[in-house]
């Protein structure tokens, strides 16, 4: 594969990065607002993105083209997609806002892990990484656990969600080399609200008897983390270093963290400061060094 040539960001680019960041940055603390059933409230999200990127996936054309392979790809990252949701909608809801999306953000190490079982070589800086991120997860989740049984299991919850974000990423990254960004999202969104709906029906949970506050909240999610997040950085990501655009989306943990102390009165405690600093540049070291061999690094929230 040959690396992209580095070349200087534009300005109309960081201003998309910038809205990206602050856009994924609201998806937890709305999550944490909300008392909508998680499945319900990720069937919305999805259901209503999908919708939204559909006329122009259909204007493409590509999905008539799309191989039975291509297919099966965005099926399997919309499956893992729910489920990555449904760990990190759960998690905004047991643990902080801070702790929660610090933890999912280690979706890099994942997917490090996975190239490196294929066979991949892995550079030492990841490894390097992978520990300095272990020690801050270890400095988060005794700090939670001291605390409460409740902010461990959303740690541990918030630790699954990155593992199937990083498979969510992996199986999409299959796909989108040969079809635009926008026919991808459209089935994958579509596939991940279908996932969320079969978990719904059995539970006999409501689809539509919520609060007009409810509401509001999934609209600030398609709104906010949906379309003015991944839409900007997947905009960014053909003209930007996919390195650069993985490096930036870290900035989402701050700024989640920042939305929960003014909307939430969640202000950490001082002791999970360093956890998080740990883990936020361990996880972007590994994912300064693996974006390339992945081809396109992708954030769920």
């Amino acid at each position: 594969m040959t690396e992209r040539k580095s070349s200087p960001i534009s300005g109309a680019d960081l201003l998309r990065l910038a809205i990206g960041v602050v856009g994924i940055g609201t998806s937890g603390p709305l999550i944490a607002l909300g008392t909508m059933a998680v499945p319900v409230a990720i069937f919305w999200r999805n259901l209503g993105g999908s919708l939204i990127t559909l006329p122009f996936a259909i204007a493409k054309g590509e999905w008539k083209r799309l191989t039975s392979k291509e297919w099966g790809w965005s099926v399997l990252a919309g499956v893992f997609l729910a489920l990555h949701f449904i760990c990190f909608f759960y998690s905004m809801r047991l643990t902080s806002v801070a702790s929660g999306t610090a933890l999912t953000a280690m979706q890099p190490i994942f997917v490090a892990l996975w190239l490196r079982m294929k066979g991949r070589q892995v550079d030492y800086r990841v490894w390097l990484g992978m520990a300095l991120s272990m020690i801050g997860v270890l400095i988060i989740t005794g700090i939670d656990w001291s605390l409460s049984s409740r902010s461990l299991t959303g740690d541990l919850i918030a630790l699954l969600g990155g593992a199937l974000s990083g498979a969510y990423v992996t199986a999409g990254s299959h796909v989108q080399k040969s079809i635009s960004t926008t026919t991808y999202t459209a089935v994958c969104y579509l596939i991940c609200a279908l996932t969320c709906l079969l978990v719904i029906i059995p539970s006999g949970e409501s689809l539509i008897r919520y609060p007009r506050f409810e509401w509001l909240l999934i609209l600030g999610l398609i709104l906010g983390a949906q379309l003015l997040g991944h839409s900007m950085f997947n905009q960014v990501l053909a003209r930007v270093n996919p390195a650069v655009v993985s490096l930036i989306v870290f900035f989402e943990v701050p700024v989640g963290a920042l939305l929960a102390v003014w909307w939430l009165g969640q202000v950490p405690p001082a002791g999970i400061i360093p956890g998080i600093a740990l883990l936020i540049f361990g996880s972007g070291l590994v994912a300064s060094r693996t974006s390339q061999l992945q081809g396109e690094s992708n954030n769920a929230h």
